[in-house]
């Protein structure tokens, strides 16, 4: 009843395993089903955001950390489609924490730039920067070089913003480099340009003009071979010609604004860049001294009607505050204070600190005494603010450059008090590395003539063997020549003479020829004796003799034994060991001695095969072993195996060694088959 109960219980319980195999499998044809929906586009993001989630509770519920990072994945995705920041964020987190624990960096490293991103969004500049160059470490740890690039040109952009020209300028670069010896392909090409432009606006802020300029010419190039589908050739045109602007050649920068404003259904495709190259060309214009104050005007018209057009009120600020300053140049100060004012506003609205430090200084200039010092003050307490992240910067770098000085004049006393110390350890250290190559070298030595007496120590018991193998080969010969002698000479001439006794008495009759006759039948049993007792000599193997197969396979099982190796053992009936010269058995007993010894101390292996066969009138022997293997083209050969090649040339023969990482390593043997004649 017991066993009844006990069998039911097993039954229940593996119907129990299949019923939740089946279901695990069915939950993860759903989850599958739900992320290819959460993924598709074609649907709104309200019903994506719904299967997502669904997706990502039944990725929960199988408890695989892979299903519910693709579910995660594609959640990010509509969290970001929808613009919901704060979702983008959190999801993001799980995915690192997901990655981290199944080991995939790729995935980590994406999510780390995906939060610097988000965080970037929303301004938090501190976690932005955080999770940035925790994705550069990911990313350059794993040699992704193409998104390390992006890691570290988001990383330079921040500084840049932030006013750390140099750390901007280092980032960038390194981005580049990333980058250089990948394929030009579109994303590629993108970044390159943005890099580039990068660069040449770092310059710009550090004043180094020449450098600005031959980046944002490198940028020209790349915007060239990406095509016109995003004006990259005219916004880097537009950054040449503001920084030839900035090193005072007005004339090359109205020219290239002016043929920027020409180019063909600009005005239509991209107004607000339209509006920015107007004003550009009208300020370069006016610094040129040479002009048409209505054309001036027109043109920062334009600019500003394209503006209000399409509610750009960055770029309007950039064309008010210059419109003022060709006010003010031509002498209209009551214009030139109206512009300014307007531009101060707007400059606060689209919260443009440099062009409202523009206006400040411009309104401080153009307005009354007491208001004009209120906007020099204001604008005072603004550029304090504004520099107070240079100078932690500044002074960082002075702090670092005292310390390395101060420690170089501790580093230059220590050294001169030390230099004898100095001068003494490097002689100590070089008669250690002398002692130390001297003891090695001997104990090389000693291996080596360690090595090498046993090779003969084990030559000599192989000749020992088959000098006892050759005496047992004579015990016989001469055994078989007494027994053949006392046959001949003994039982066969007894035979003969009591056959022919009895053949004399044949005819005769009587008591006398009766006792005769029992006389040789008396002589008859003592020959049967003799013949049986020769016999029972011959069926007895007085000396205990082996064949070199038995030699071969006592030492293979006796050395396997002592390695703790599995072994089989083949060997083919067609040779005549006992014609074969005992040159080549002795070398083929050391070849199979010297490789088991190998596969013990090298190969780590569990188990040998060996097998001799006879081909084509060449004996064959393979040694094969399961163990780890060696490169063949980069290892060098030690002893063993050059005594082992060196044998079988001594032989006539070949040999040849087949390995590889991880299978094992096979040795060839193929001998001639010499055999002596009688």
């Amino acid at each position: 009843m017991k066993i009844a109960k006990h069998s039911l219980f097993i039954i229940l319980l593996v119907i129990s395993v299949r019923i939740d195999a089946q279901e695990s499998s069915v939950i993860r044809d759903s989850v599958k089903a739900l992320i290819q929906n959460t993924d598709n586009l074609d649907f709104p993001t309200d019903e994506r955001l719904t299967y997502g989630l669904r997706a990502l509770y039944l990725a929960r519920q199988l408890q695989n950390d892979s299903i519910e990072l693709q579910a995660q994945s594609k959640l990010m995705n509509v969290y970001f489609d929808r613009q919901d920041f704060d979702a983008y964020i959190s999801t993001n987190h799980q995915i690192a924490l997901l990655s981290k624990k199944i080991k995939d960096s790729l995935r980590l490293g994406r999510a780390l730039f995906a939060l610097g991103y988000a965080y970037q969004m929303t301004q938090e500049i501190d976690s932005a920067y955080y999770n940035y160059s925790k994705s550069a470490q990911v990313f350059d740890a794993i040699k992704n070089n193409e998104e390390l690039s992006y890691s570290l040109g988001n990383l330079s952009q921040i500084q840049f913003e932030g006013k750390d020209y140099f750390g901007a300028e280092e980032n960038a670069v390194r981005a580049l480099k990333a980058i250089e010896n990948s394929d030009n392909t579109n994303d590629i090409l993108d970044q390159k340009w943005i890099l580039n432009t990068v660069l040449g606006n770092i310059a710009n802020s550090l004043r180094n003009y020449n450098s600005a300029i031959e980046y944002h010419n490198r940028a020209l190039e790349y915007g060239k071979d990406l095509g016109k589908t995003n004006d990259y050739d005219l916004y880097s045109l537009n950054n040449i010609a503001y920084a030839k602007r900035l090193q005072g050649n007005y004339e090359e920068s109205k020219t290239i604004f002016a043929e920027l404003l020409d180019t063909e259904n600009l005005l239509e495709e991209n107004p607000s860049f339209y509006a920015l190259v107007a004003e550009n060309l009208a300020y370069s214009t006016f610094l040129t001294g040479d002009f048409k104050e209505n054309d001036i005007i027109e043109l920062f018209k334009t600019s500003y009607a394209i503006c209000d057009s399409i509610d750009d009120d960055f770029t309007k600020t950039g064309t008010v505050i210059s419109w003022a300053k060709f006010n003010k140049g031509i002498g209209n100060k009551e214009r030139a204070k109206k512009l300014a004012r307007e531009a101060y506003g707007l400059a606060k609205n689209v919260e443009s600190n440099e062009i409202l430090l523009e206006a400040m200084l411009l309104l401080s200039e153009l307005e009354d005494s007491e208001e004009g010092k209120a906007y020099l003050n204001e604008h005072i307490k603004l550029t304090d603010s504004l520099l107070q992240v240079e100078r932690k910067v500044r002074n960082k770098f002075a702090r670092i450059e005292l310390e390395t000085d101060r420690l170089a004049a501790e580093n230059e006393q220590i050294s001169r008090e030390n230099l004898y110390l100095v001068i003494l350890s490097i002689g100590l250290l070089l008669t250690a590395i002398l002692v130390y190559v001297v003891i090695s070298q001997r104990a090389k030595n000693r291996r080596l003539k360690l090595i090498q007496v046993q090779q003969k120590a084990n030559e000599d018991i192989y000749n020992l063997l088959l000098q006892q193998q050759d005496k047992v080969e004579e015990a016989r010969t001469a055994e078989k020549k007494r027994i053949s002698e006392e046959l001949h000479d003994g039982v066969l001439g007894r035979l003969f003479g009591t056959r022919l006794s009895l053949d004399s008495i044949n005819f005769k009759d009587g008591k006398e020829a009766v006792l005769t006759r029992a006389n040789y039948i008396a002589q008859l049993k003592n020959i049967e004796d003799d013949i049986r007792k020769i016999s029972h000599e011959l069926n007895t193997d007085f000396v205990a003799g082996s064949s070199f197969m038995d030699i071969v396979s006592e030492l293979i099982e006796n050395q396997t034994k002592a390695y703790g190796l599995s072994y089989s053992f083949n060997f083919t009936d067609d040779i005549s060991w006992e014609v074969v010269p005992n040159k080549i058995k002795i070398n083929l007993y050391r070849i199979i001695q010297e490789s088991m010894q190998n596969i013990y101390k090298h190969a780590q292996a569990k188990t040998i095969e060996i097998s001799i066969s006879l081909e084509n009138n060449v004996i064959c022997l393979e040694i094969t072993d399961d163990g780890k293997g060696f490169d063949t083209s980069r290892s060098k050969r030690g002893i063993g195996l050059k005594n082992m090649a060196s044998r079988v040339d001594d032989v006539g023969g070949t040999i040849e060694f087949s390995s590889q990482i991880g299978t094992g390593t096979s040795v060839n043997v193929k001998i001639p088959y010499i055999h002596h004649t009688a």
